[in-house]
């Protein structure tokens, strides 16, 4: 059956896309909830004027996000947090607190998720962390860590 996306469908294709799919799930889950419509003549017209406007909208949040790294990549992050006398954390910075604290310091909007950590951070100093800001726009910061008794 073919149908045209009118969103996104995780594992079938994104909005605009004209997709073969079974006729159970296109005639039991995707038509009924409103995610698709049968593929026609008229649709396909449709489809190309949908797939252009995704095309311009993800040029625009690719643009804003090389901005947003060009902004973030001069900029180090402090967070505190508790230490031991030799450096070492009493728990470790998660993706949560870096977050938080590229939120309130550089006034951003970046989702925890967002945040990329290679490796656990447990110790005072400088480390470096990667932030996903778009699918093909990925900056690296520097996050220093700072002992507080």
């Amino acid at each position: 059956m073919k149908l045209l996306l009118r969103s996104d469908v995780s594992g079938v294709g994104k909005k605009g896309d004209i997709v073969d799919v079974a006729d159970g799930y296109g005639r039991n889950y995707l038509l009924p909830k409103g995610f698709a419509v049968v593929a026609s003549g008229k649709v396909e017209e449709q489809a190309v004027s949908m797939r252009r406007a995704r095309q311009q909208r993800d040029e625009q949040h690719r643009a804003e996000a090389g901005e947003l790294a060009g902004r973030l990549s001069t900029i180090t992050l402090t967070i505190a947090a508790r230490a031991k006398e030799d450096g070492e954390l009493f728990g470790s910075v998660s993706a949560v607190e870096i977050a938080s604290a590229l939120n309130s310091q550089a006034e951003t909007s970046v989702d925890r998720h967002d945040v990329v950590i290679a490796t656990p951070i447990k110790s005072v100093g400088t480390h470096s962390v990667s932030v996903r800001l778009h699918p093909e726009v990925v900056v690296d910061l520097s996050v220093e860590i700072t002992a507080v008794a």
